[in-house]
């Protein structure tokens, strides 16, 4: 098999991402919802339309500028986030959390799905031959399979770490006493700023990658992470 263009990488990324982060939004708002809180609901934002939901930057932009600055080996991106109003909630720190921790849930779920369809496609697409109609068919789907595997878990993880305004952040405030949670809570103003240098200097990789390099071992079998490696991480 030959060496996949950037283009191509690019093509097959491109649905799995958009469908990681769509689900990512929706499932904050759908457990918001479930808990009380219909900001969501009521604004059009429980739909699965990626239109409602992609962010010009933050689901285009960024992602093709670290797909191109980390020579494809990191990619991440986030859409508009869905608007949750905690008011709502009988237990404002308890909701907020649940809902936060919905995303990244959801993105495992995801992740696992994913993984179960390239195991079960992975065997007939190894035997066939590219130039027949099967391989040609089962190639792209393993490739889009592969990325949804890696964009899901990565996009889990990194989400997970306790940095405001990550979900990770919002689990961290509820466990907290509640006079150092409103310490830990006004860090969210640097919060941003805080993830862009780790990324400038290239820490949050080296917290992320370890972590996301285990889940991909529990998922997949060691053929599919070396073809993951070779098409998509190599």
């Amino acid at each position: 098999m030959e060496e996949l263009s950037t283009i191509q990488k690019i093509a097959v990324m491109a649905v799995p991402l958009v469908f990681a982060i769509v689900f990512h939004e929706v499932a904050h708002g759908w457990v918001a919802n479930r808990l009380g809180d219909p900001t969501a609901r009521d604004l059009g934002r429980l739909t699965l339309n990626p239109i409602s939901h992609i962010d010009l930057f933050g689901t285009i932009i960024m992602p093709l500028l670290l797909y191109f600055s980390t020579n494809g080996q990191f990619v991440f991106g986030y859409a508009k986030p869905v608007p949750i109003d905690p008011r709502y909630f009988k237990d404002p720190k308890k909701g907020m959390a649940l809902s936060s921790l919905a995303g990244p849930g959801i993105n495992l779920l995801m992740a696992i799905l994913f993984s179960l369809v390239l195991r079960a496609i992975f065997p007939a697409m190894k035997e066939s031959d590219l130039s027949d109609i099967t391989g040609k068919a089962l190639f792209p789907i393993a490739l889009m399979l592969s990325y949804g595997v890696l964009i899901n878990v990565a996009l889990a993880v990194l989400n997970l770490i306790p940095v405001p305004p990550l979900d990770g952040s919002r689990i961290v405030y509820w466990l907290l006493p509640e006079r150092l949670g409103a310490v830990y809570y006004r860090l969210e103003r640097y919060g941003m700023l805080l993830l862009m240098a780790l990324l400038f200097f290239r820490i949050l990789g080296v917290i992320v990658w370890p972590i996301v390099s285990f889940v991909l071992n529990v998922l997949l079998d060691q053929e599919m992470i070396r073809f993951l490696i070779q098409y998509i991480i190599g």
